[in-house]
């Protein structure tokens, strides 16, 4: 057990997706070795580690979802360059998403975040304007990119 926690249950609570959410902010490619380490309390077995894999899976698929309705609508609105897009911590898409993983303000959203979220809107605003969203694995190697940006969870977490 980690810090001394023992793992009490292997059932995840609506407090463990809080959690989760929240852990977004810095990983949206946790290993599973990584979600053992901050859900100490858990007794981890093949289902509720596929459980908690899945929920990071449909967090992404949010955030992928916000990304490419922003980068359309910015192309849509006549923006030219990707380097003209900017995400502000009062912006629509930035609020959006805050309400999403943090709904009640629980945390400060790290400031690595904004940085993220805008190069994620500027790779899916690149691969639009490019015509690669005619090909059916286009999104592909936009994962690639915004994986390699995930950082590492703060200590409060565990």
């Amino acid at each position: 057990p980690y810090d001394g926690v023992q793992p009490t249950s292997s059932t995840l609570t609506p407090m463990h997706l809080r959690k989760a959410k929240l852990m977004f902010f810095w990983v949206r490619y946790p290993s599973s070795a990584v979600l053992k380490m901050y859900f100490p309390d858990i007794k981890f077995n093949k289902n509720n580690t596929a459980q908690l894999v899945k929920w990071f899976s449909n967090f992404r698929e949010f955030y992928y979802i916000q990304m490419e309705k922003y980068a359309r609508q910015a192309i849509s609105e006549g923006l030219k360059a990707a380097e003209d897009l900017h995400v502000a911590g009062d912006s629509e898409l930035y609020r959006v998403l805050n309400l999403h993983y943090n709904r009640n303000n629980h945390i400060e959203v790290p400031s690595n975040f904004r940085y993220v979220v805008e190069q994620t809107l500027r790779e899916f605003f690149r691969a639009i304007q490019g015509g690669k969203d005619a090909e059916q694995s286009w999104k592909k190697s936009i994962y690639k990119v915004i994986s390699r940006l995930d950082d590492p969870v703060p200590e409060y977490f565990k």
